[in-house]
């Protein structure tokens, strides 16, 4: 296959354009969901209830053609209400897969910080091996499988906070913030003119991507060039969290993996075949923010992970090009 960048950013306009039938604005927020897809990765959703972060994951399922399954995690959701589990069959007298809503092609987990560790972590091996475990037999999932998880940041009450190793398996934390004033006036207008996000089927989106044109997109991007001093720079960002005082944890190496696949995913998103130190900056922060743990004493005196990762950037020097 012949590497050529621009199909992927040709690709991600049509992408953009199709999703823009449901979705006004979030254009950060959309990119970055591309480029968990072309990377494998997935996305943790922040932001409080009714900025459409359940609408641009159901967007995007239509652009790309990929199967869509909503869970709502609840206290009392069991893993196998998400992976599945084998039923007896009394006509056959065997049992038989019935599978969970884990099997599909974009999967969103709504609130998931709401459900117990036990059903979380039912999660951890489908995000990273990409197949999940019932009964012993192995259970391989679509090659487009990408989670999409949101939670509410204002609601802790009845919450279970998700462990380390759970965030860490998320490519992006990613903040769904309101829109600006203009955004919101071009939504009222279309609710005004008769759009209902519940009939999104009706938005008109059309399929531009499948599962198979997806995975060449994957190959063209995982060809973009970083040269060395641009892979010195990242391990050097990565690194340089590790050693903040003011963080009882730093970034894993899963971070400086997700910062490079990322990075290249950027790069060819703007047509270009190379990364260069703007398109680690540009996704620094969604990478790493789950990632860095705060002393108490820090956040007392109001430092977020987001001012450390700033703070990161301003201390590294960038390498020339």
């Amino acid at each position: 296959m012949e590497f050529d960048v621009s199909a992927v950013s040709q690709a991600a306009d049509k992408v953009r354009n199709e999703m823009a039938k449901a979705v006004v604005g979030q254009r950060e927020v959309i990119d970055q969901m591309l480029v968990a897809v072309l990377c494998e990765g997935h996305v943790l959703l922040e932001g409080v209830p009714g900025i459409a972060k359940t609408l641009m994951v159901r967007a995007l399922s239509l652009a790309v053609k990929a199967d869509f399954n909503r869970v709502q995690f609840t206290p009392d959701l069991m893993p196998s209400d998400v992976i599945g589990t084998n039923v007896f069959d009394p006509s056959a007298g065997n049992f038989k897969l019935r599978k969970g809503p884990i099997f599909t092609g974009l999967l969103l987990a709504d609130e998931i910080n709401r459900t117990p560790p036990k059903t979380q972590a039912a999660l951890l091996e489908a995000m990273q091996e990409r197949q999940v475990t019932i009964d012993g037999e192995n259970h391989a999932l679509e090659q487009i499988f990408t989670v999409f998880a949101t939670q509410n940041p204002i609601e802790y009450e009845g919450t279970y906070p998700l462990p380390e190793a759970q965030l860490d398996r998320f490519m992006f934390k990613t903040i769904v913030g309101y829109p600006a004033y203009e955004t919101e006036t071009e939504m009222l207008s279309r609710y005004n003119a008769g759009f209902r996000s519940v009939d999104i089927a009706n938005a008109g989106i059309e399929p531009v991507l499948d599962a198979n044109k997806v995975v060449e997109l994957r190959k063209m991007v995982s060809e973009v060039v970083v040269e060395q001093p641009v892979v010195d720079y990242i391990a050097k960002l990565v690194r340089k969290t590790r050693e903040n005082r003011n963080l009882v944890l730093g970034a894993s190496p899963r971070a400086s993996i997700y910062l490079l696949l990322g990075s290249k995913a950027i790069a060819a998103l703007n047509n270009r075949s190379y990364v260069i130190p703007d398109d680690i900056k540009q996704i620094a922060a969604p990478v790493l923010r789950h990632r860095l743990i705060l002393r108490p004493e820090a956040e007392i005196e109001g430092l977020t992970p987001d001012r450390v990762v700033e703070s990161t950037l301003t201390e590294v020097e960038v390498p020339r090009q």
